[in-house]
């Protein structure tokens, strides 16, 4: 079974109705991220008939979107989280994180904190792993560093750094995974060295969907799964590592499950 280790299958249904039928021919299991409880609801659902490990959390880029009542969206959300952490119903906190991309973002910087902080607690009350969203913001992730080694995964949704962060990050204890999606089908060659020469061990991949889209396609989708392994394998190839597609589908899986430990194999 390959793993997508990140989907909004909830945003994804409203453009592609098919999404969960495909998932399910293609055997995937993903890690579905959901803010609000409708969301949540329907990933429910659909890891009831097909298996989906179960993430929540306030996305950091909602404070941003404030003016239409997004306080009390934002304080509802954090009191479903507590509630599903308690009720044992979610496999994991997150998106969590900072983003910092653009100025309206950076104007939440404090909010970020603040809510970054109220959903380590949790994790660390529930025994939860962390799903990290990190936009220029990798500094920040150092200044936790003590409480994250004590997480039992943190995956970097969309890693967007360097070896040598991340090598940094598992040095300071950090039982890290970095999770790369379409933006290694998309040129960008820092993300693509990255993707070439970590421990395949630590490595994970996203399609992200319906969000990063591949050129010429409007969402992206579970099959996108399979396009990023195999450029992936690709990558590590050129890098002088022996890998082959189905190799790295194996080990990313495997990884997946050491990350949702209660998702075993099914």
């Amino acid at each position: 079974m390959a793993a997508d280790a990140h989907a909004h299958p909830f945003e994804l249904a409203q453009v592609y109705g098919g999404a969960e039928a495909e998932r399910r021919k293609l055997n995937i299991i993903c890690a579905a991220s959901a803010w609000r409880m409708e969301e949540f609801l329907y990933n429910e659902r659909a890891a009831a008939a097909f298996p989906m490990a179960l993430c929540f959390a306030v996305h950091p880029q909602l404070p941003a979107f404030d003016s239409a009542g997004g306080s009390t969206a934002v304080r509802d959300s954090l009191l479903t989280l507590e509630r599903l952490a308690s009720e044992k119903r979610i496999d994991a906190v997150g998106e969590t994180g900072f983003d910092l991309y653009n100025e309206a973002f950076l104007a939440t910087e404090k909010i970020q904190d603040e809510l970054f902080e109220q959903h380590l607690c949790i994790a660390e009350k529930y025994e939860l792993p962390l799903v990290l969203h990190i936009r220029r913001a990798a500094q920040k992730i150092f200044l936790y560093a003590k409480r994250l080694k004590n997480i039992s995964a943190v995956v970097f949704h969309s890693y967007q750094g360097t070896e040598g962060e991340a090598a940094s990050i598992l040095r300071r204890g950090i039982n890290a995974y970095f999770s790369f999606g379409t933006t290694i089908l998309l040129n960008h060659k820092k993300t693509m060295k990255t993707c070439a020469l970590l421990d395949a061990k630590r490595l994970l991949f996203e399609t992200d969907a319906p969000y990063q889209s591949l050129r010429g396609k409007t969402f992206s989708s579970y099959a996108d799964i399979n396009f990023i392994i195999q450029r992936a394998a690709e990558l590590r190839q050129a890098a002088g590592q022996s890998c082959a597609p189905d190799e790295l589908e194996t080990l990313s899986s495997e990884n997946f499950y050491a990350v949702y430990r209660k998702r075993k194999k099914e």
